[in-house]
């Protein structure tokens, strides 16, 4: 009986310091924003050092990888062949299991930061979903996990002299998209929602203004309700994720939108945008027209166009498309810190795990911060290849998607 209590305890204990493993099924991973519940990531790594595999990808893109039941999926596109392609790798070994031309056709006009691959798939435990641009529609496709077309859907055409990114979003059982976009007369920018297993559109919401953006939406619970949340069209705006009816919206604060908003302690950050950069703080209890009544703070100014935010413990970490990073008070917009790490370029958005704050330059070195009120960086990790996509984080490995190769980053077993 004694052996029998004993026993009991020490597993409650053991369980006690450990976290389940998380999958990273889309953008930003589990909760869209960044954060990590798990422990024991690496700290540090080389091009050689704690790189548990490496694959060569025959397509090019900034795409973001996504991990879920033993495969990572990421985008690319085979820009000699006009093809845009969903690869599927297997994550203990990094052998591509398979791979789908979804769209061989003529490629698009695009800035010459994005790329022709630059969604970020979604994936639940039987289907991935991807999203490209066959020049004028945007499409929808989802696969089963062995390569099976499941479904194909056109929402409608996507116009942008940027070129296009609109990762596909899963909740409950909908993928929704966003379509802002540049529409020429007659055609409106819009938010659409599909039914996961058929196909078929469950609901669709115009957008105020008919200008590119590309902000992947996420949802949130807050307010005792869960709430779609976006930028783009000029306007930061909440809609119910089952029936795509407005709860709110707020003016501006700027023109266009790249980056994905997160919450915290009740609190919705975003960081925006062009022409102008702005951080601000909402309250998203709000209902109609909030421009004056539910931002809580905002700086103009500061923060970034491309990297998304994240934060933790009460802060709020971002680096700029320049590499300056700073901290935030997330509940009085207090600076606490801001400095400009070595190199050029950001893109990738931030990660927050095992109390750092994981932020990777376009020269593909990642910079390790400690998620502190105090600047502090703690690691400096070359890759050795570019990097414009976001890692995802996943039972204490990191999987970095580069120029030419996917990356499997984990300390030696």
């Amino acid at each position: 009986m004694l052996a029998r209590l004993l026993l009991v305890v020490s597993v409650g204990v053991a369980l006690a310091g450990w976290t389940a493993a998380e999958d990273w099924p889309g953008w930003r991973g589990p909760r869209s924003d960044g954060t990590v519940t798990e422990t024991g990531f690496p700290l540090t790594w080389t091009a050689k050092d704690n790189v548990r595999w490496k694959t060569e990808l025959p397509g090019t893109g900034h795409s973001s990888p996504v991990v879920g039941k033993g495969k990572v999926f990421v985008a690319g596109c085979v820009e000699a062949e006009k093809k845009r392609v969903l690869y599927c790798v297997d994550r203990a070994t990094g052998k591509i299991l398979w791979e789908k031309a979804a769209v061989v056709s003529e490629l698009e006009k695009k800035h010459n930061e994005n790329s022709w691959a630059s969604s970020t798939p979604a994936a639940d435990g039987e289907r991935v979903y991807i999203t490209f641009l066959d020049k004028p529609h945007l499409r929808v496709f989802c696969y089963d996990h062995a390569g099976n077309l499941v479904w194909e859907k056109s929402p409608g055409e996507f116009h942008s002299q940027h070129g296009f990114c609109s990762p596909p979003m899963l909740y409950k059982d909908l993928v929704i998209v966003n379509g802002d976009q540049d529409a020429p007369k007659g055609l409106s920018a819009y938010i659409v929602a599909f039914d996961k297993k058929t196909g078929e559109e469950k609901w669709r919401a115009d957008r105020p203004t008919k200008l590119r953006s590309y902000c992947p939406p996420v949802v949130i619970d807050a307010a005792g309700k869960k709430q779609l949340v976006l930028t783009g069209s000029k306007c930061v705006a909440s809609y119910d994720p089952d029936t795509g009816k407005q709860n709110w919206i707020i003016n501006g604060p700027t023109e266009q939108f790249v980056s994905s908003m997160v919450l915290h302690d009740g609190v919705l950050l975003m960081t925006a945008g062009f022409p102008e950069h702005w951080v601000m703080a909402i309250d998203p209890s709000g209902s109609g027209n909030v421009t004056k009544s539910h931002v809580l703070w905002s700086k103009q100014k500061e923060g970034g166009y491309v990297p998304s935010p994240v934060a933790h413990a009460g802060k709020l970490f971002l680096v700029d498309d320049r590499g300056v990073a700073s901290c935030w008070d997330v509940k009085t917009g207090k600076q606490y810190w801001k400095e400009r790490l070595s190199g050029k370029g950001h893109h990738a958005s931030g990660v927050a795990a095992d109390g750092r704050v994981y932020f990777t330059s376009d020269e593909g070195v990642t910079f390790v911060l400690k998620a502190s009120a105090e600047y502090e960086v703690l690691a400096q990790n070359p890759l050795g290849e570019r990097v414009f996509s976001s890692p995802a984080f996943s039972d204490g490995e990191i999987f970095l998607r580069g120029a030419k190769h996917l990356w499997c980053i984990g300390e030696k077993k």
